[in-house]
């Protein structure tokens, strides 16, 4: 007859465990499972780019119905998103449009003060290239013509207006307003340097020149030579002498004000339209500029070239009254620097005394 074994009270006989004497084995429910949450990253499904910011939509018109109206088709587009700004009359549309910063405008026909046609002359002439787009009761068989020669992109009729249409003719006339802002920086900026060019820069001076003349006001032009630029090219090659002159240009247009009008004169030298700015202030400027330039070497891969340039200022109306006249002046005080031993500004007046005292 066998014997029963003693109990043994290190082990559990219901867990078929060995539990250590101290420790209680922890009965809980099982865990319940939770369903796994999908990784974004991982989704196949792609993002949806982020929508962009409204772009500002002048109306001009003096019926408050027609606020509300094109107001809530604005609401019904799909594409683009506008915030609508509203000019009730010819002197609120015209220093709305002054001021800029309008993806587009519709403007009414008739106004209270005035018409359409009046008001977008007078904006084009003040420099204003907001896209316009004519939106009118008016269906006279040449206004539609008439509009789209004083500078309207479009040519809209409020009896026939339509959510669908609207945005289509803003469409319209953002992306024309795009290429000819494209065009026109092809046709007035240089390629190498982004400053305006030679072109570009003879028309706008001529025309402060007559703002001048006109209103008794001051102005200042400075031309700028680099200096010991040929032997940049002959030394270190063309490319190198492409990065100098992109280097001059960038410290000159970032010293300017924004008021300032900056452009490549040809090769080497560029100039610098100072508005409201009499010599000395103009002299002072351009001093400033040449000495940051001297500070500031142009670097070429592990190439730090030293660049400085000598420059010329002429003044209205003490130098000329004339764009070939203040040219001159200001040429004249070029080579005077120059002369005087480079890295240096020279007004006019200054290079007329140092040619009387070395006469």
């Amino acid at each position: 007859m066998r014997r029963a074994r003693a109990a043994n009270p290190g082990r559990a006989a219901s867990a078929g465990r060995i539990l250590r004497p101290g420790r209680r084995r922890r009965l809980c429910a099982a865990p319940r499972s939770r369903p796994r949450r999908a990784n974004p990253r991982s989704s196949t499904t792609p993002r949806r780019p982020p929508m962009p910011p409204p772009r500002r939509l002048l109306l001009i018109d003096d019926e408050r119905l027609q606020h509300r109206l094109v107001g809530q088709m604005l609401r019904q587009f799909r594409g683009a998103h506008f915030d609508l700004e509203i000019a009730s009359n010819c002197r609120e549309g015209l220093e709305q449009l002054r001021s800029g910063g309008h993806a587009a405008a519709l403007l009414d026909y008739r106004l209270t003060d005035g018409d359409g046609l009046s008001l977008l002359a007078e904006a084009r002439a003040a420099g204003c290239r907001t896209p316009v787009i004519f939106l009118t009761a008016n269906t006279g068989d040449d206004l539609d013509m008439a509009a789209l020669e004083a500078g309207a992109v479009d040519y809209l009729e409020k009896a026939a207006l339509s959510p669908k249409m609207l945005e289509r003719s803003l469409r319209y006339a953002l992306r024309l307003s795009e290429s000819l802002e494209q065009l026109r920086q092809l046709a007035t900026r240089d390629q190498l340097t982004g400053l305006l060019n030679r072109r570009e820069f003879d028309r706008i001076l001529g025309d402060e020149l007559a703002r001048c003349v006109r209103f008794d006001r001051p102005a200042a032009l400075a031309l700028i030579d680099i200096d010991h630029f040929k032997k940049v090219n002959d030394t270190h090659g063309h490319p190198a002498g492409d990065a100098v002159l992109q280097h001059v240009a960038g410290i000159i247009a970032a010293q300017a004000r924004d008021v300032d009008f900056v452009a490549r004169y040809g090769g080497e030298e560029m100039a610098v339209i100072m508005v409201e700015t009499t010599a000395g202030a103009a002299r002072v400027a351009m001093a400033r500029m040449a000495a940051h330039l001297a500070r500031t070497p142009c670097r070429i891969g592990e190439l730090a070239l030293p660049v400085t340039f000598s420059a010329g200022v002429a003044a209205v109306p003490d130098d000329g009254l004339t764009p070939a006249a203040l040219i001159a002046a200001a040429d004249h005080a070029l080579y005077a620097a120059k002369r005087g031993g480079r890295n240096r500004v020279f007004s006019a007046q200054e290079a007329q005394l140092a040619q009387a005292v070395a006469v």
